[in-house]
């Protein structure tokens, strides 16, 4: 058995967040209200029908800004403050990540068509959505939740 990963996944945006922020700030994402709409021609209103009975949604995103921006393997401090220790790019949620894939739960104001609009995305106009899932309590984490005090002052007014 082959176990070795194919160099060449190709993805299909689905959709496009729309609306919202135009630049990709770092603080204050709570109350941006946006609208994913889905483009691709094999997604109709069928493929929301029900979506409008969950609360939150879990958007899959292509952080497309800055895409000439160097990719990060290695370590680095957030946000690079020096009073944050140096950690593993796969130890924060930094953009500038390998395949540049983006996953934030928001919440869900609205379902009409092929339009879903949301609170809380902290994607900009124009983000290529790639996948969107329903969040259940059942997908939520098991058991107490760690992490660490610089994770926790980076977040205190993302949202």
């Amino acid at each position: 058995m082959n176990t070795a990963p194919n160099p060449a996944y190709h993805y299909t945006p689905i959709g496009l967040v729309r609306g919202g922020r135009a630049e990709a700030t770092k603080d204050g994402w709570g109350p941006n209200r946006s609208r994913i709409e889905l483009s691709d021609p094999r997604l109709g209103p069928d493929s929301l029908l029900g979506l409008d009975a969950v609360s939150h949604i879990e958007v899959v995103f292509h952080f497309h800004v800055d895409e000439q921006e160097p990719v990060e393997t290695g370590a680095r401090h957030p946000r690079n403050r020096a009073d944050w220790p140096r950690v593993g790019i796969f130890a924060q949620r930094a953009r500038m990540r390998p395949n540049r894939i983006g996953l934030c739960i928001c919440r869900v104001l609205g379902v009409s068509g092929t339009t879903i609009e949301v609170e809380g995305l902290d994607a900009v106009d124009g983000t290529p959505v790639l996948d969107i899932k329903p969040v259940w309590s059942a997908t939520l984490p098991r058991g107490e939740l760690r992490e660490p005090a610089w994770a926790q002052a980076l977040m205190a007014n993302y949202w």
